[in-house]
């Protein structure tokens, strides 16, 4: 069962579940938030602990550990966003490859936050996220991948034209792209064609792959909303 936290002030802003399968990391975890402000309702252990302390407590946010047994924490995911839409939901994970952050967006995740990264950066993250954008911690990809491992070779950084920065700024911002062409004062179409492009010079099929390639390679300095 999950373990539940009491309500410590009937004012608070943000209500957190924390689920990972190390309970005493959640717990301690847990306790941080608090103390930084946030109303802990909770830790869960397991998916379906999870699933079943979204139901019953009602947290506006759930930090979800990805590697878990039995179930991991991107079909947590997407059970807790079949049930409870509301919901954001941060995972964190020791995975800093790219794909990693797509599979989570893909799963209904709004925040992906490296475990190794600091609390500052977490607290940072989980006040940005909302319910259908995906957040970034910028640290994601810095250093090493999963588990220490060295990272991926380096990519040569693409030259990209001033318009195609400016396009690219804005969809980092999370902007659609009649927004984006709006916003540059040019038509949809030369827009569009200014996406194919970095597509293309990328090596992406979709936005979310363009930022967070982008945010890898150094083109993207802040934090990432898609």
């Amino acid at each position: 069962m999950a373990t539940a936290t009491p309500d410590r002030t009937r004012n608070a802003t943000t209500r957190v579940l924390v689920v990972d399968d190390h309970r005493s990391f959640a717990e301690l975890l847990s306790a941080a938030l608090g103390a930084a402000g946030m109303e802990p309702v909770g830790v869960a252990s397991s998916a379906d602990e999870a699933v079943e302390a979204v139901l019953d407590l009602r947290p506006d946010v759930v930090v979800m550990d990805i590697e878990m047994p039995h179930q991991d924490g991107l079909s947590a995911t997407r059970r807790i966003r079949a049930l409870a839409p509301d919901t954001v939901i941060a995972v964190v994970s020791a995975h800093g490859d790219p794909a990693w952050v797509v599979r989570a967006n893909q799963a209904g995740a709004s925040a992906y936050i490296p475990k190794n990264g600091s609390l500052q950066e977490m607290l940072d993250v989980l006040g940005r996220c909302r319910a259908g954008q995906m957040v970034i911690a910028p640290s994601t990809f810095a250093g090493h991948g999963a588990h220490g491992a060295p990272a991926a070779p380096a990519r040569d950084v693409p030259r990209l034209t001033a318009r195609e920065q400016e396009v690219l700024t804005c969809l980092g911002r999370g902007l659609p792209v009649k927004t984006v062409a709006r916003t540059l004062g040019i038509t949809v179409e030369t827009c569009r064609g200014y996406v194919k492009s970095l597509h293309v010079k990328l090596g992406v099929s979709s936005q979310l792959e363009a930022v967070i390639t982008a945010q890898s390679l150094g083109l993207l300095d802040s934090p990432s909303r898609v």
